[in-house]
């Protein structure tokens, strides 16, 4: 029976379920088979009184007596019997007199025929029931008496059903008791299944012998670790106690099954919480000389509280280990939590700040900093150096250490200065007794002991092989002294900190270093000139020097050009490069170019700069992104030619205070190449404000550039103040409290050279015009009151003048304007530039320029797009220059002196 179940029923509920199965269907088969003998007989039962019901109404008709009298009653009683026959629902209703001869039957052959049945006991005057062979077959028939008034029985009826009629009626119930007999047998089964389901999951699908095996280690186990269980029932009856358990509370072997308040040894406080019944974790009791770490948690069997189930553990012998895992923990999370706090900066002081914060009070009570003083400007320190006291954190401000600042030669008996030497951490475990600590500053010793600070610790700073300086560890609460391991806690967390600290310092040399380059190669102070008024303003980075420059350079005939750039990046890099750019501006300047021309020379040079690193490999000195505007205004014309690469277009504040954004072409960025670049011409009224500026003024994380221009715009509207006033009302509304980047601002307002100063003439296109020129000119320095300068003039004049009209062509103009210097420029109509030559002895010509570059400060070539103009600059009378001592002409012009 077992192998034809199969493995799936040899668990205990497998054959808890087949049983079930089994005495269902047992059940069902009984039940079956007494509801079909039930039916059987309440069905021939049923047939025997409706005969008996039939044949008697029949019997007591009215009328059948008399009709039994007449001649012929078969002419009455067969139509009648018949009727009611199939009324009454039975197969036949025979009338027959006392001798058994039938008056009615369903088969009319039959009338006149004797009754097949008993009739003797009707005659008598009973009813009789019986089972016969009959015409129709197998019938069940009553016979029932017709009695006249006087008792006599006159005539007999009989009625009855056939047996197979009544075994249709029976099959006509059995699919019923069958259906109903199925659906309980399946209720049954199903019901059957769910119990034997749930006793499977109970358990676990294990027959007997694994669930006693199971009982056994299950047994074996809970009375062999070394951990007290308990359990517990609803009524504070201890259900269950281990060995342990037993061992840790002293219980005697008779205590499961008692109540827990009659439990004898039981500490009041343990029963106390198993009678409480609530939950309890890692709760320590104290019970006796054992310290028991407890946790009870509610057993819900049946979906209530109905008990507790209690683990016991002994930490008697954990308890040293426990503190000493506390304190290394304590450690552990000092030194995260220094990783993390120093070093959010790269200021030297400031990481010195979190250092002596991060400590305290965690170990000690008070911290010291002390720092080498060249360690504050970022330079290596020396053997031997003073130290400057950094930053000082504690419990307390009114302790008498050395302030901050205090520079400090620590004694060669002082732990510090020892620990400076040899790099290796120093411990005092007592103050009062170390005569080579006091001997640095007696009385100031002697109230640090008397203040309560007893115990030191020194650590060196150490980084990459340096020693930058060192940390002072003071306790004074705790009684006891700093200990070895206290000791190698401080130099782990020094180690730590002197990596950022290292860094700091190397930071702040490279920023010194780019705060210096880039000062020298910014301007100093803006150049004397008469075009415009100039304010500037410029701000590194709070993350360094970056490639931001602004320029203002003076131009032959009193023009000036105003410059702003930006280099991309920071650092030393970013300065040496915008150095490079504004040298190279310049010289392109000095050729006296238009911008759009400068621009394109400028982005030859970056696009020269970026091949030849490419070529030398990826160093990161290229340039690696570069703008520049560049604009020149003339004074005498009131016009300003600009152009732009890549850089942000300027703003232009007219008199009326009205502002704009001047329409300039945009040209690509220095150093991609491939585009030309574009020039805008304006004519500025006197008065007129023109603002340079780059992206670090108007760009911040928390607005946009739409929003900067449109602040920088509203900062600008008042015209009547001066540049200076204007630069300080954009830095108030513009400028970042920590700016990310450089900020360059230039403002200037323009100015113009008079009719006064200016004197243009028309030069006729011959040589006799010459004499004629000079003749004007000196006439006018007389005017100006430059009499002096009338020989040195008329000379520079008629070389210029003859120049070109041998070599020029039409037109030809001079040109004379009183500034700082008196400038003479002579315009022609060709592009042929003069050049210096020498001259020898017996040559005729060849000498004009050099007399030229002689008598004048400084002289030069300018093209414009009608030709060009050759100009001379001559010192002013009382002016530096002039007071210089007189050129010598004789070396220029290879004649004997006079």
């Amino acid at each position: 029976m077992r192998s034809l179940l199969g493995s799936r029923f040899r668990s205990v509920a497998g054959q808890v379920f087949v049983l079930q199965v089994a005495i269902v269907v047992l059940l069902a088969a009984g039940a079956l088979l007494a509801l079909v003998l039930q039916s059987r007989h309440d069905t021939d039962r049923e047939a025997r009184n409706r005969s008996v019901s039939v044949a008697e109404t029949f019997a007591h008709s009215l009328g059948l007596q008399d009709t039994l009298k007449t001649s012929d009653p078969s002419a009455v009683l067969q139509p009648l019997a018949e009727e009611t026959r199939k009324a009454a629902g039975v197969d036949f209703i025979v009338v027959m007199d006392t001798e058994g001869t039938r008056y009615s039957h369903p088969q009319p052959d039959r009338i006149g025929k004797k009754f097949v049945g008993t009739i003797e006991p009707s005659l008598a005057g009973q009813v009789h029931t019986e089972s016969v062979e009959g015409p129709l077959g197998k019938e069940i028939q009553a016979v029932v008496p017709v009695t006249a008034a006087d008792g006599k029985v006159v005539a007999l009826v009989s009625a009855g059903l056939t047996v197979k009629n009544v075994s249709s009626v029976v099959e006509r119930q059995l699919p019923v008791i069958l259906l109903a007999t199925a659906t309980g047998l399946a209720l049954a089964t199903a019901g059957s299944a769910l119990i034997s389901r749930r006793l499977r999951r109970q358990t676990h699908g294990l027959g007997t012998q694994e669930m006693t095996r199971m009982y056994e280690h299950h047994d074996a186990v809970l009375h062999a670790v070394r951990e007290g269980v308990l359990i517990t029932d609803g009524d504070g009856r201890l259900l269950l106690a281990n060995d342990e358990a037993k061992r840790l509370l002293g219980l005697p072997e008779d205590a499961d099954g008692r109540h827990i308040a009659d439990v004898p040894g039981l500490d009041r406080r343990m029963a106390d919480l198993l009678l409480s019944g609530r939950e309890a974790t890692d709760e320590v009791l104290e019970t006796g000389d054992r310290l028991l770490v407890v946790n009870q948690r509610p057993t819900h069997p049946r979906g209530r509280p109905e008990g507790t189930a209690v683990t016991i553990r002994d930490s008697t012998e954990m308890q040293v280990l426990t503190s000493r895992a506390d304190t290394a923990r304590r450690r552990l999370k000092l030194l995260y939590d220094a990783g993390g706090d120093i070093g959010t900066s790269l200021d030297v002081v400031r990481t010195a700040e979190e250092l002596a914060a991060v400590a305290v009070p965690r170990f000690a009570d008070f911290v010291t900093v002390d720092l080498a003083d060249q360690v504050l400007d970022g330079d290596e320190p020396a053997p031997g150096a003073d130290m400057r006291r950094t930053a000082i954190s504690g419990i307390r401000s009114d302790h008498p250490l050395y302030p901050v600042g205090r520079l400090i030669d620590f004694l060669p008996s002082t732990p510090q200065a020892r620990g400076y030497g040899t790099g290796r951490a120093e411990l005092v475990p007592a103050l009062a007794d170390a005569p080579g600590w006091q001997a640095q500053d007696p009385p100031r010793a002697q109230a640090i002991v008397e203040y309560g600070i007893h115990s030191l610790i020194a650590a060196p700073l150490m980084a990459r092989g340096v020693v930058l300086g060192v940390v002072n560890f003071w306790r004074s609460q705790k009684q006891e002294p700093f200990d070895e391991d206290e000791l190698s806690l401080a130099e782990e967390l020094v180690a730590r900190a002197a990596v950022s600290m290292d860094n700091a310092r190397r930071y702040t040399r490279e920023h010194a270093l780019a705060v210096t380059l880039q000062r020298s190669l910014l301007p100093r102070a803006l150049p004397e000139q008469s075009a415009m008024d100039v304010a500037h303003f410029y701000l590194p980075a709070q993350s360094g020097v970056g490639g931001d420059w602004f320029d203002v350079i003076p131009l032959p005939g009193s023009r000036v050009a105003l410059v702003v750039g930006d280099v991309v990046g920071h650092g030393l890099h970013a300065a040496a490069t915008m150095g490079r750019l504004r040298t190279a501006v310049h010289n392109f300047s000095s050729l006296d170019l238009p911008p759009d021309e400068i621009l394109a020379r400028l982005d030859d040079l970056v696009q020269r700069i970026d091949h030849d690193h490419d070529g030398n490999g990826d160093d990161g000195s290229g340039v690696l992104g570069a703008t520049c505007l560049y604009a020149v205004y003339d004074p005498v014309s009131q016009r300003c030619t600009m152009a732009r690469a890549g850089h942000l277009p300027p703003l232009l504040v007219a008199p009326d205070g009205t502002t704009e954004i001047v329409e300039l072409p945009a040209g690509p960025p220095l150093g991609l190449g491939g585009m030309p670049f574009e020039t805008a011409e304006l004519e500025l009224a006197e008065g007129s404000q023109l603002v340079l500026y780059t992206d670090g003024l108007i760009e911040e994380r928390t607005r946009d550039i739409s929003e900067g221009l449109e602040l920088l715009r509203a900062a600008l509207s008042h015209p009547d103040r001066d540049p200076h006033d204007s630069c300080r009302a954009v830095l108030d509304m513009l400028l970042p409290a920590r700016p990310t980047d450089d900020v360059a601002l230039l403002i200037a307002r323009t100015r113009t050279l008079g009719p006064d100063r200016v004197v243009q003439w028309d030069v006729p296109f011959e040589p006799s015009a010459v004499g004629g020129m000079r003749s004007v000119a000196a006439k006018k320095l007389d005017e100006w009151g430059l009499t002096d300068l009338g020989f040195a003039t008329e000379l520079i004049l008629s070389e210029l003048i003859t120049n070109a009209l041998r070599h020029g062509s039409e037109p030809v103009r001079v040109r004379l304007l009183r500034d700082h210097n008196l400038t003479c420029e002579v315009w022609d109509g060709s592009s042929t530039a003069p050049h210096l030559r020498y001259a020898a002895t017996t040559d005729e010509g060849g000498r004009g320029l050099f007399l030229v570059a002689q008598l004048s400060e400084h002289w030069g070539t300018r093209y414009t797009p009608e030709g060009k103009v050759i100009w001379a600059e001559l010192a002013l009378p009382g002016s530096p220059a002039a007071d210089a001592e007189p050129p010598a002409l004789a070396a220029f012009l290879d004649v004997d002196p006079l």
